[in-house]
């Protein structure tokens, strides 16, 4: 195909993976007017449809969906290359995507990069704040987020921070008015705040251990919230037993405000990792994020991904990805 045409293969490939004109154009930096007829042209030089448009989307026709599984992966390999290229500057340049949950960019991701940043003015950081698990080969992230026991075996884990705990706790006026549980099945005559899993719409079943012994408790209770600052609010009011990572909970449990129950049923697991493809080529940009944010921490280094994934509380946040 000639040359000039290339231009129309990136528009197509653009639309095809966004699923939007609005969207493409606005990361071509064109008009969807242009956008459009370049589709057009393309399609009458080939004699062929390649997308389906309706009102409310834009899907690749089974010819499209060829064509993009054909040339879309070549032009990530250009871009690779153009980033790879920056190693030959005197200082690193480029954007990184990082797609991961608010309270993870919020208390690790942005103290992190902060330095970083201010240190090498030609880098960016596009971060992706979801509630849900993102593709991040499809969608075309450098990296995710997601909890060390959820990410796929083909991906390099990096921790960027410490193991985290989950806690159990209600306001002292809720434990006024009720026993307090000794065991996690006393749960189950508690009011529990519980919470809706984004990516399986399913309540999340509590999860303890203890001595090698899990458990997994089904609670109910008046409340349901698919956010945890919410949790918290609510458990602060004295609305029943919340269940999150302690974290969520530590400046409330210190002043007095919740009251800890079941600690000995919550032991550690592993926290939070950066995680990109095994097979990816990281540029210069990249490999200083992916350093600024490791957690170094004695036994914890970057690994490849194993084990069966956790339906932990905190796969409403990431990832992932």
């Amino acid at each position: 195909m000639a040359r000039r045409n290339l231009n129309d293969l990136l528009a197509f490939v653009t639309v095809a993976r966004e699923g939007s004109f609005t969207r493409a154009a606005t990361l071509l930096g064109v008009t969807q007017s242009a956008l459009s007829q370049a589709i057009r042209g393309l399609e009458t030089r080939l004699e062929i449809r390649l997308l389906t448009r309706t009102t409310r989307s834009v899907s690749p026709t089974p010819a499209g969906d060829r064509l993009l599984h054909a040339i879309g992966h070549r032009f990530d390999e250009i871009e690779a290359e153009l980033d790879a290229l920056t190693a030959l500057r005197d200082k690193p340049a480029g954007t990184v995507r990082i797609t991961c949950d608010d309270q993870v960019a919020r208390s690790i991701l942005l103290p992190k990069l902060m330095p970083l940043l201010r240190e090498y003015p030609d880098i960016g950081i596009e971060f992706d704040v979801s509630h849900g698990f993102r593709d991040i080969v499809a969608d075309r992230f450098d990296a995710g987020v997601r909890l060390g026991e959820a990410i796929d075996k083909d991906m390099i884990a990096v921790p960027i921070g410490p193991k985290l705990r989950m806690a159990a706790v209600a306001s002292p006026s809720y434990f006024a008015a009720n026993p307090i549980p000794k065991l996690p099945r006393d749960l189950t005559n508690h009011r529990c705040i519980n919470q809706r899993m984004p990516t399986s719409g399913g309540l999340y079943v509590w999860e303890f251990e203890r001595r090698g012994r899990a458990l997994h408790v089904r609670v109910e209770g008046q409340l349901v919230f698919n956010t945890s600052p919410h949790i918290v609010i609510a458990a602060l009011d004295g609305l029943g037993v919340a269940f999150l990572p302690e974290e969520e909970f530590s400046p409330h449990v210190k002043a007095g405000r919740l009251v800890r129950v079941l600690e000995d049923w919550c032991p550690p697991f592993p926290g939070y990792h950066l995680y990109y493809p095994s097979w990816r080529q990281p540029s210069p940009a990249f490999a200083l994020v992916v350093d600024a944010l490791r957690h170094r921490e004695p036994g914890f280094g970057a690994s490849r991904s194993g084990g069966t994934p956790k339906k932990s509380v905190l796969q409403k946040n990431t990832p992932a990805g």
